[in-house]
């Protein structure tokens, strides 16, 4: 049985590896492979306003983190995780901490049975897609914030006789920290802001391959929930399901599916003044009115289908689109992988969900394999966008794109390319990313109820050793930020830098980074910051 991810749901299809009339290939016993590298970074720093020449800003960073990959025979983990001091010289800012960091881990329990997994993810978002888009998130800046997420649970996967039986549970914790959204085009009122939440999503199957039948099957449930704290939020869906395929030749099968599901969204009201309105606390969200009656700001129930086909022509290439009816409207939802060698890797998927912000993260980075390679800005110390692995690749720009507190329907298409060869280490993410809020008309939030947001996105990562010693890495990337609010202008972000690096001594490694930064947005000065950094790492 194979399983496809769409959306907050986990849809079961019976698999189409069968059909193809070649042997799954074998799976090599591991040996132990551990690498463990903690490291401590000392800084110095100058971003420099193009825009305006006397506005120069110096700062010293310390930093320590860890890169761990561990593959063993029952136990899988990528971790890569850093906490960085920043110290200012500047009286009117303050020294500030940052964290980032993404982890993905698998851990066996009873061999072929049950595992164990778990992911942890921090980084910086974007507060709302009307303000500010800082690439270089130095000084005093608006409309960024700090996300934190995690989540565990177990999965099973076992054979009955001729049934491939799967079933799995996760909890999720969200967070983000108390952040405004700066100044905005005149106006505009900010959005509520995500606080945290708590994530459940659990999903159970049986399926049987085709061979014993002349088609394959599947049947399977699942139930995710999301309870937000900010305006007391809920989203709450249940669905069941069952799949067939039927092979049409060895490489391509005909698919299908139908389910009846129920999602059910809701929220309390804010605290209103004495004149009705909503007030606003001191971390700049709107107060829950706990006394408030639930206000329902989704509701869907009813059949879904969806129709399709599963290509697999080699063991290297894969691709899977469906259509259907979903949410009240047609769906699409589709993936394609090509892995033409150990060195090349391709994987499209279009999607489409409803979801809070707090599961589509924990979606997002559950999807991200075990074995991967996040890249960092040298400048900033932060994550690029996506994460390059040899099956599975993940850019978190469609969920970082605002950290709006209000469920929605996401629909989009994400690309990532990685190729490696002749020294040479390239990673391309490309992607959109579209969503349509759902807030209670009854409420305080209602100005959000239907807005649509886009998000156009790209990152490109090259690097290369040159000798034994030294090595280099440059980065481009740009982000299109559609709001949907009326008479709010879009916000175009681009930047670029490179990085220079140089053993001195055994575990002791020099750096030399440039870097160039800019936004623009009508009713806006735009801004252009070019960055130059020199500094210092020691590997343990």
């Amino acid at each position: 049985m194979t399983a496809y991810k769409t959306g907050s749901f986990l849809r079961c299809g019976a698999a189409i590896l069968p059909l193809t009339g070649l042997a799954v290939p074998a799976v090599e016993a591991r040996e132990r492979e551990a690498d463990v590298a903690p490291y401590i970074e000392i800084q110095q720093i100058l971003v420099a306003d193009l825009k305006d020449g006397s506005d120069v800003l110096t700062y010293t960073s310390v930093a320590a983190g860890v890169d761990t990959s561990l593959q063993t025979r029952g136990a899988e983990a990528q971790v890569n995780v850093r906490y960085e001091r920043r110290f200012f010289y500047e009286d009117n800012l303050g020294d500030e901490d940052i964290i980032t960091g993404l982890a993905r881990g698998s851990v066996q329990v009873v061999p072929n049975l049950l595992a164990l997994e778990a992911g942890a993810f921090a980084a910086r978002s974007r507060v709302d897609l009307r303000g500010e888009a800082p690439s270089n998130t130095v000084g005093n800046i608006d409309n960024v914030t700090q996300v934190y997420s995690v989540y565990a649970g177990p999965s099973l996967s076992t054979r009955a006789g001729a049934l491939d039986v799967n079933a799995g549970y996760r909890i999720g914790y969200t967070k983000v920290e108390d952040e405004t959204a700066g100044v905005l085009p005149a106006g505009q009122v900010p959005v509520d802001i995500f606080d945290d939440s708590v994530s459940h999503s659990a999903n159970a199957s049986v399926a049987m391959q085709p061979g014993d039948l002349p088609f394959g099957w599947s049947v399977g449930a699942g139930w995710q929930r999301e309870d937000g704290s900010q305006l007391d939020q809920r989203f709450e869906g249940k669905q069941v399901r069952a799949d067939v395929t039927v092979p049409v030749s060895q490489t391509l099968a005909a698919v299908g599916g139908i389910g009846y599901e129920d999602i059910e969204i809701s929220e309390r009201d804010a605290v209103r003044d004495t004149d009705g309105v909503p007030i606003i606390g001191d971390d700049g969200r709107l107060v829950t009115d706990t006394s408030s009656p639930r206000l329902l700001s989704y509701d869907q129930d009813g059949i879904y289908w969806d129709v399709g086909v599963l290509w697999r022509p080699s063991r290297r290439t894969s691709l899977e689109a469906r259509v259907g009816q979903r949410y009240g409207s047609e769906t699409y939802h589709g993936n394609f992988a090509y892995q033409p060698n150990q060195n090349t890797a391709l994987n499209i998927s279009v999607y489409d969900t409803v979801s809070g912000f707090g599961n589509l993260l924990n979606d997002n980075l559950s999807s991200l394999g075990t074995s991967f390679t996040s890249t960092r800005n040298p400048l900033s110390g932060e994550l690029n966008g996506c994460a390059f692995g040899p099956t599975s690749s993940l850019c978190f720009n469609d969920v970082l794109q605002s950290a709006a507190s209000s469920s929605f329907r996401a629909r989009g298409i994400n690309g990532q390319l990685t190729y490696n060869h002749g020294g040479w280490n390239t990673g391309l993410g490309v992607g959109y990313a579209r969503r349509r809020y759902f807030a209670s008309q009854l409420g305080s939030v209602s100005a959000i109820d239907g807005l649509i947001d886009q998000n156009y996105y790209a990152n490109l990562t090259i690097g290369r050793d040159l000798d034994r010693y030294s090595s280099f890495d440059a980065n481009v990337y740009a982000n299109l930020l559609d709001s949907g609010f009326a008479n709010a202008p879009n916000v175009l972000g681009v930047g670029a830098n490179a990085a220079y690096y140089r053993q001195i001594l055994p575990r002791l490694q020099g750096t030399a980074a440039v870097g160039l930064d800019s936004y623009q947005q009508d009713g806006f000065d735009s801004e252009l910051t070019a960055s130059a950094l020199l500094g210092l790492r020691y590997d343990f």
